[in-house]
């Protein structure tokens, strides 16, 4: 039995709410279960330097928690004068995630900033930050076309992400803290709309998984990936 009593393929009560920051191009407050987190997207009329003159935009990403989004208070990386490693890791696949599926000429030479802010942690919260980032991007993006900045679509596919894990023997979908700091093994799986895979994290905490249980862990993120697309397109229709 998990700690949160629910069924191996079932997700944690998934909110996707819009507009929830009056000045960005788009936001998104995304919660699965008790993680919870903050996105905006910013539309900036500039460009890194490398990038300057090849008639195509960029997307990037920025991921932090508050102090308080965990049990303990975690100090502030702005105090300690620099990011840790973990938090670049995240936000630069939150940045690939999301460029994964975005026509990057038909953005144009601007550059669209994702920030992700973790407000409560239980678990997932790269997971849960991809899907709400879409879902705030959709938004900058129809912003954009409201106002005749783009002409074609520059969103190809949906992206979405979810944890699973080997928890007590039994391979599971979208693992909370209690789980996630027992389990056997635990992954994360980004994908797009139609199925296809952008990037797999997958780790063996204890002991090495099978051929078998990685194809069963890959089984539930697609179940799991899937329901939070309908729940991105419910979003933004």
């Amino acid at each position: 039995m998990r700690p949160s009593r629910r069924a191996p393929d079932e997700l944690r009560a998934v909110s996707l709410e819009r507009g929830v920051v009056k000045y960005a191009e788009g936001s998104c407050m995304v919660k699965f279960g008790d993680t919870h987190v903050l996105v905006t997207a910013t539309l900036e009329e500039r460009l890194p330097p490398w990038l300057k003159g090849q008639g195509r935009g960029w997307v990037t990403a920025e991921y932090g928690m508050l102090p308080r989004a965990t049990l303990e208070r975690t100090r502030r990386e702005a105090a300690a004068g620099k990011q840790n490693g973990r938090t670049i890791e995240i936000q630069r696949l939150i940045g690939r995630s999301l460029r994964a599926t975005v026509n990057l000429e038909a953005l144009g030479e601007r550059q669209i900033t994702v920030d992700c802010d973790v407000l409560q942690a239980d678990g997932g919260t790269r997971t849960a930050a991809i899907t709400g980032a879409w879902v705030a991007l959709a938004d900058c993006l129809s912003w954009m076309k409201a106002r005749n900045m783009v002409k074609t679509s520059v969103l190809r596919d949906n992206v979405a992400a979810i944890s699973c894990g080997i928890y007590n023997g039994t391979p599971v979908l979208d693992l909370d803290y209690a789980e996630d700091s027992e389990a056997e093994t635990d992954a994360n799986f980004v994908m797009t709309g139609d199925g296809r895979l952008i990037e797999v994290q997958g780790t063996a905490e204890r002991t090495p998984f099978s051929h078998d249980e990685f194809l069963a862990l890959m089984a539930l993120a697609r179940k799991g990936v899937a329901r939070l697309v309908d729940l991105q397109k419910m979003a933004v229709a």
